[in-house]
């Protein structure tokens, strides 16, 4: 064992390597959460200036937002589980709680996509005013997020079934779940703040 590894601890923290890099995702981390706090700013600065187009409280439904928002949240919580498994060196937990997790977030996507879809069937449109422009921008970098999670997550499983359980492969899942519980933190503040106050304002 070189000087560089360690003998305690998670396998993803076990080289220096490993260390250097979870820190240099929560550099990432804090970047991003700067991008949304500016996306946030807008549409707050934007909110209720919708011109001739139709109000979001006329639109919003909150049966689909509340479906979005526990698929989100139970892939969280499932995401948690794989790394769990991954801690005890169980690569079919891993595995299997990882692709419950993709189900989860495919769905999520497929309820986005369709609300936008039906928004743009009432005339909302990213040109349809500044409210709704702000409302896409903020709504669809999210969904562009996940989206980019779950080809991340497909890679790293195909990476995982090839090679196993390695401090490499273990640093990258623990990386792509901290990225998960990331966006499950945005989309809590999307449902509240965006979601929530335009059903009832």
């Amino acid at each position: 064992m070189s000087s560089h590894e360690l003998k305690t601890g998670p396998l993803e923290y076990r080289t220096q390597e490993g260390q250097m890099t979870i820190l240099g995702f929560w550099i990432f981390l804090a970047a991003e959460i700067v991008l949304f706090a500016t996306l946030f700013a807008t549409y707050a600065v934007l909110f209720g200036r919708t011109a001739d187009s139709t109000p979001p409280a006329e639109l919003f439904e909150p049966g689909i937002v509340l479906i979005m928002t526990f698929l989100l949240l139970t892939s969280s919580f499932t995401c948690g589980l794989a790394i769990h498994e991954m801690r005890r060196g169980s690569v079919k937990g891993l595995r299997n709680w990882m692709i419950v997790t993709l189900i989860l977030g495919l769905s999520f996507l497929g309820f986005e996509i369709y609300e936008f879809i039906h928004y743009a069937h009432e005339g909302a449109t990213l040109q349809s005013s500044a409210f709704w422009s702000a409302f896409f921008t903020l709504a669809g970098t999210h969904g562009l997020h996940v989206t980019l999670g779950i080809g991340w997550v497909i890679l790293l499983l195909i990476q995982v079934t090839k090679r196993g359980l390695t401090p490499r492969t273990s640093r990258k899942f623990f990386i792509i779940g901290l990225y998960w519980h990331f966006l499950d933190v945005v989309w809590i503040f999307i449902f509240t703040s965006v979601y929530l106050i335009g059903m009832v304002v």
